[in-house]
């Protein structure tokens, strides 16, 4: 994947680089694909940078102060709305850091150096620093990092340790992007690095996304780890049922609790149940199984697509897609889940739909660029009428036949039952 279209660019972004292990190398690749694609694109940096990388920029316009002891000086701040008015670059590209040529880095109290105008802001962390000791040598600014960390100086650098610098960042109002770069395409280290990334979204509630890669690879982006949240649709007045559905025993459980527990072992840590019938039951089960709640209070009237409404309108802003989930479905394996995220993080669609038989199931992933057009859609109406609007950026997901499945009848309840042993 290209860094340009992982980091969802949009037209005139200002983009400052900060952080370390490689910010200089994502700079120049984001600039030459910009370029490559018949961009006008406008670099120069706030701080300095080595003489030799002048010939890094090719036909990319370079603008910087002067030189100086075999360092470049870049422009202050305030010089930049008159090179954009100069230029008029369609994205403008800014080292706004400096790291020593080190993996990791925590600012100090000075830094960096990032203009007010600048609309997106880019953390490059070198992977390289896992494992090393949180010194001087190894890290900018260790004894601060240490400290924020709660570790003593000199100890490895852990997961933790690196998600708390990736986590920093400033300027109010600009989109916050981490980029974990040198990670090594094979063997354990992705795997390392998406739990890196979790826990950095974790910690840092204004941070949009973390992109995992290599800038000098062939294609620099692996996969891209963002907030997905579910929405679990318990609202309805299972009247096939007889009883509420959601409450409905499961072994030593509610159907609900099983559901909600097989999207936490799917890794969604964001889950919110809508509520509707037996609100108060529904409402205590799912607070015990760690979920947010809102009500839906057009259920008897609003079949499934109110409940999504009210869903989505709950949903924080940092959360980048939704897992619709059927409160009846507990035969879900947290298995299929894992499958949907590691799709969407792959970038392989912003509709992520798993698939048995050549029939599409539930839970069905959906980015937020089509959430409007869910919202807009009129009373009656289903959310499969937007799904089917964008067949182009459907990615299906082989799985097994459950989730295909749901319990709407007494008689589906028992073979469900049976079939799971219980």
């Amino acid at each position: 994947m290209k860094l340009c279209h992982a980091l969802a660019l949009r037209a005139g972004d200002v983009i400052s680089f900060i952080g370390a292990g490689g910010k200089t190398s994502a700079l120049a690749r984001l600039a030459h694909e910009l370029a490559g694609d018949g961009a006008r694109v406008l670099v120069t940096t706030t701080t300095r940078m080595g003489a030799d990388e002048r010939g890094l920029w090719g036909e990319v316009a370079f603008v910087y102060d002067r030189i100086e002891n075999d360092k470049i000086i870049g422009i202050t701040p305030e010089q930049l709305p008159t090179l954009i008015a100069e230029h008029r670059p369609d994205y403008t590209l800014i080292e706004a850091d400096g790291s020593r040529r080190k993996p990791l880095k925590y600012p100090k109290a000075h830094e960096p150096v990032i203009p007010p105008e600048t609309t997106l802001i880019v953390n490059v962390i070198g992977y390289g620093a896992l494992g090393q000791p949180l010194d001087e040598a190894h890290v900018y600014n260790a004894d601060a990092l240490a400290q924020v960390c709660l570790v003593k100086p000199g100890i490895d650098v852990s997961a933790d340790t690196i998600a708390a610098a990736a986590g920093v960042m400033t300027q109010p109002g600009a989109r916050q992007v981490a980029l974990l770069n040198a990670v090594p395409s094979t063997g354990s280290a992705r795997t390392i690095a998406q739990r890196i990334a979790r826990l950095t979204l974790e910690r840092t509630s204004t941070l949009e996304r973390v992109l995992i890669g290599a800038v000098q690879a062939d294609d620099p982006i692996y996969t891209i780890e963002r907030r997905c949240a579910a929405l679990v649709l318990a609202a309805g007045l299972s009247r096939r049922m007889g009883r509420s559905k959601p409450l409905l025993p499961w072994g030593e459980r509610t159907v609900l609790e099983q559901v909600i527990g097989q999207l936490r072992a799917g890794r969604v840590t964001d889950i919110r149940v809508i509520t509707g019938a037996e609100q108060e039951a529904v409402r205590a089960v799912a607070a015990s199984a760690g979920a947010e709640v809102t009500h839906n209070p057009n259920y008897a009237t609003g079949e499934m697509l109110s409940s999504l409404h009210a869903g989505l309108r709950a949903l924080p802003a940092n959360v980048s897609a939704t897992l619709v989930t059927l409160g009846d479905q507990p035969m879900i394996r947290a298995s299929n889940v894992r499958k949907l995220l590691r799709a969407y993080a792959e970038g392989r669609g912003g509709i992520i739909a798993p698939s048995c038989n050549m029939k599409r199931g539930h839970p069905i992933l959906i980015d937020r660029q089509y959430w409007d057009e869910l919202l807009a859609l009129p009373p009656g109406s289903a959310p499969r009428a937007v799904i089917n609007r964008h067949t182009n950026d459907i990615a299906y997901v082989e799985t097994d036949d459950s989730v295909l499945q749901d319990i709407d009848t007494p008689e589906a309840y028992a073979a469900a039952l049976q079939r799971f042993g219980l």
